[in-house]
């Protein structure tokens, strides 16, 4: 159920959108994990979007977001600045989230490969600002310089410092972890007729500002190749990083659930300082707005789960690698695409996966 509304100000026109089925489709495939039944909002689901076109009457945007689901939540208030022809956009932003941390140390089932939700989740407060350089050509870029402040937390709110094993989850040893962090992302897209090529590299540095804040390095690179084979596509993906210098267990790659290697739960093939994750996938049309598909994943973590503080992953005993692979439908509809997979991994153990992409805020 959701509900649209313009308000007119003066001349500004404020949109207002609310979606209570936003984040119904996760809250299906996830199970409750124990919270506060006093808290009135603890089973609302959905997303409240406010956009203000001209705050200031200099052409501002004021963006507000707030997404809630049943196990996590995210809050955005950004300002942003429209730069003048070859000027950088100018972004203020301030977001504060809360979300299970399930991909390094969520508790395993009987059947390793399969994680269920554990009692810690991650509080994470940001604020910062951000340029965004007007796209050339193929390419664009942004540039982003913010303090975040990590604070793990149970089902009830109360701040944590270890895990289920008595072993720290975060860097300092302490109940919070802060960082001042220098990010660099840079966007390559072409496309036509028959084919299309992406590639998107982020770079991350925790400036040490202070003795006790992180000071680290992260690499991140998406590069995907979709190639037409008649009515077919035919779509390959290579997904890689690594981290090196200060590092908390919550931040190690986790591999394994949807948006990785498919047939397996988040994090549940392990999680690792480096990692790499191939998606090959082929989409044939069956109807108008109807296609089908056939898919295999693999994912490693290269052998780095034991540079991970802590060993989560060796301690859950998870495998470091595996394969997935399986069938699905994709419906193309006003909402997004809707898609559906079947998924098999290495142990014969099968997992179904629905999801929503592409849905318009």
């Amino acid at each position: 159920m959701g509900a649209q509304k313009s308000i007119h100000a003066g001349k500004a026109k404020i949109d207002l959108n609310v979606d209570l089925t936003h984040k119904l489709c996760g809250a299906l495939l996830l199970p409750p994990p124990v919270r506060n039944s006093s808290d009135p909002f603890s089973q609302i689901i959905g997303r409240l979007c406010i956009k203000h076109p001209g705050l200031f009457g200099r052409s501002e945007k004021l963006d507000f977001l707030w997404d809630k689901g049943l196990h996590d939540s995210n809050l955005l208030i950004a300002l942003r600045r429209p730069g003048a022809e070859r000027f950088a956009q100018q972004s203020f932003v301030v977001q504060h989230s809360i979300a299970p941390e399930i991909g390094v140390n969520g508790l395993p089932t009987e059947h390793y490969p399969h994680s269920g939700i554990g009692w810690i989740n991650l509080s994470r407060l940001s604020a910062g600002v951000e340029l965004t350089e007007p796209a050339t050509s193929n390419w664009s870029s942004s540039t982003s310089i913010r303090f975040e402040h990590v604070r793990p937390i149970n089902n009830e709110g109360r701040s944590i410092m270890t895990d289920i094993d008595g072993l720290p989850i975060t860097c300092s040893g302490r109940s919070h972890d802060n960082m001042f962090v220098l990010k660099q992302e840079s966007q390559f897209a072409t496309i036509d007729e028959s084919n299309f090529a992406r590639l998107t590299v982020q770079m991350e540095q925790g400036l040490p500002l202070l003795s006790r804040w992180l000071i680290f390095n992260r690499f991140k690179f998406i590069a995907s190749k979709g190639l037409r084979l008649g009515k077919a596509l035919l779509v390959t993906s290579l997904t890689g990083g690594s981290i090196v210098g200060d590092m908390a267990p919550y931040q190690a790659f986790a591999i394994g659930g949807p948006g990785s290697v498919r047939g397996y739960t988040e994090g549940a093939i392990g999680s690792g300082r480096s990692y790499l994750v191939t998606n090959n996938e082929l989409t044939v049309p069956l109807a108008k707005q109807l296609e089908g598909a056939l898919f295999m994943d693999y994912g490693s973590d290269l052998g780095s789960a034991r540079l991970v503080p802590g060993y989560p992953a060796l301690r859950q005993g998870k495998p470091g690698y595996g394969f997935g692979f399986g069938y699905g439908l994709r419906f193309n509809s006003k909402l997004g695409q809707l898609r559906l997979d079947y998924a098999m991994n290495a142990y014969n153990q099968t997992t179904l996966y629905f999801g929503v992409n592409n849905v318009g805020s």
